[in-house]
């Protein structure tokens, strides 16, 4: 009946740590229950406030409703509070407090309060209309300062998560061992069952975006979906071309994040929503590849997010091999070196815009499949095929420029480094020609090709062909991190003095001639400025 949470990093139950709230943030929801009581307006914590409150978990962010004036009745609460007042939109108004804290590293922390009137008549009105009913229970603001306050000695302490979740919850009544909840949907005991349910048959056309936030909730907080709601995204999914791209972006982003992105995706592939945010990859299913690939086209772009996550993990933490210890151990120096010159960080190989890379590092091959006459498969010429593809994508979904600039040289370059050393050894000339074209991203592109390189592979075991590909990515990585200068030496002569000197018209001549003499220079065979012009003459005198 119910599916599986994709990647879960942790279950309700698993939380065995009771969540402290400081004595700073408690103060403030004091004050503000005392402001509402003052302001004799009924107020009440609702949504993923409370839901976090009854896990145990984390909050920073208080949804208050009301059945006041919610931009006046806020206003006024940020004059208390000593904060700053937002205007979010027509209805709501957001409260924000910077609090100073003990640690160096985050030596502010924001609180905030969103206020908002109350969506019907009633409070259970509201909590009717809300999206998923773990978020649709509701608590007088009073009451859950008290519950706060209170632990087995009376003092301020700590927040039991699995106190307040009882076996058979009544709704409105004192079903949180102390707490007034107001729970007309049976939300608690769908939290208590790590279950995540539609609130009614509307909600995802109410806001299909829902649908990107049911997975990002079943991930964070161990959920499984019930069948019923599972059939409604399925008959939705097409809805979510109708929500603004940018809210698409970051929800994507999110669920991109943490380590298991190909489960996500795959659940997002399994309910119809994967191909309405990429309708690109509609060919790429049961697309075939060539030998020695496992998988067809979509299910090796799929898998070469979890391989990405994978090669960071070896090269980052050594937590597993596929032999060749002794050269994933130098790569590991060696990034760690290039983290110090501030030219590479762990954090951006695995952040989601380079999943984002990997995930479309082949969408070229939708392009470009053809049979010989013998029923062989080939895709000539993907990777640039896929770069315009990659920037469609990207632009569609607004990524920042760099997110574009990275998943489109990944979808140019990827090959590059499996097939350096294939006939002999690489060359100088062949790594500097890499890192003139990609620079510093050369290293990500690197690695990547390792992650390309298991996801072709799939279940199959490692070969030769994979240790001589992290030989050459160990090459790579050494010739930039640790002898940059001999490879991309300062330029001996400017294009302006070339052009003078040998009485040339700018035109591809010009940046022909400055590419050889670089080469030259990192090779060792011309060292000034004079040798330099020397070379470019001949060549010139040549043609």
């Amino acid at each position: 009946m119910y599916r599986r949470s994709p990647s879960a990093s942790c279950t309700l139950r698993d939380q065995e740590v009771a969540y402290q709230l400081d004595t700073q943030t408690l103060h403030l929801l004091h004050q503000t229950a005392e402001y509402f009581n003052d302001q004799r307006q009924p107020a009440y914590l609702v949504g993923g406030s409370l839901r976090n409150i009854l896990l145990g978990q984390q909050c920073v962010d208080w949804d208050i409703v009301t059945t006041g004036d919610a931009h006046r009745l806020a206003r006024r609460l940020a004059d208390k509070l000593g904060a700053y007042y937002v205007h979010l939109h027509e209805k709501a108004s957001r409260v924000i407090v910077v609090l100073d804290t003990d640690s160096p590293n985050n030596p502010k922390q924001e609180i905030t309060f969103d206020i908002s009137p109350l969506n019907g008549k009633t409070i259970e009105d509201d909590l009717r209309q809300r999206d998923f009913t773990i978020n649709a229970i509701a608590a007088p603001l009073g009451d859950i300062v008290q519950y706060l306050e209170m632990d087995n000695t009376g003092a301020p302490d700590t927040i039991d998560p699995l106190h307040a979740l009882p076996d058979t919850p009544v709704p409105g009544a004192d079903a949180g061992g102390g707490l007034n909840l107001i729970d007309p949907l049976h939300g608690l005991a769908d939290l208590a069952a790590h279950r995540l349910k539609a609130v009614n048959a509307e909600v995802f056309r109410r806001d299909p975006l829902r649908m990107l936030r049911a997975v990002r909730l079943m991930m964070r907080y161990g959920l499984e979906i019930d069948r019923w709601t599972e059939e409604l995204m399925i008959r939705d999914a097409a809805l979510l071309t109708q929500v603004a791209a940018e809210r698409v972006h970051d929800e994507l982003y999110t669920l991109l994040g943490p380590a298991g992105a190909t489960e996500r995706l795959r659940f997002l592939d399994e309910h119809s929503l994967f191909t309405v945010i990429f309708p690109e990859f509609v060919v790429a299913r049961a697309m075939r590849q060539p030998g020695p690939h496992y998988w067809d086209v979509l299910e090796h772009s799929l898998e070469s997010v979890g391989a990405l996550e994978r090669v960071a993990r070896m090269v980052e933490q050594g937590s597993e091999s596929t032999s060749r210890e002794e050269d994933l151990a130098e790569i590991r120096v060696l990034l760690r070196e290039a983290e110090t010159q501030g030219i590479f960080a762990f954090e951006r190989l695995k952040a989601p815009g380079m999943k984002m890379a990997a995930l479309l590092h082949d969408i070229g091959k939708t392009v470009t499949y053809s049979e010989d006459e013998d029923g062989g498969i080939h895709f000539y010429n993907h990777p640039q095929a896929g770069v315009p593809l990659v920037e469609q994508v990207m632009r569609r979904l607004c990524a920042s420029t760099q997110d574009r600039r990275l998943a489109q040289l990944v979808s140019a370059h990827h090959m590059r480094p499996g097939q350096l050393g294939q006939d002999g050894p690489v060359t100088p000339r062949a790594i500097r020609r890499y890192f003139v074209d990609l620079g510093p991203t050369g290293i990500y592109v690197a690695l990547f090709s390792l992650a390309d390189h298991l996801a072709t592979l799939g279940p199959q075991p490692v070969t030769n062909s994979w240790e001589r590909h992290l030989g050459v990515v160990r090459l790579l990585l050494t010739s930039y991190i640790r002898e940059r200068e001999r490879i991309l030496p300062p330029r001996l002569i400017s294009p302006e003095e070339l052009m003078r000197r040998l009485n040339l018209e700018p035109g591809p001549l010009v940046g022909q001639l400055l590419d050889l003499i670089a080469e030259a220079q990192a090779e060792g065979t011309i060292h000034s400025k004079e040798e330099a012009l020397w070379l470019a003459e001949e060549r010139v005198n040549q043609n």
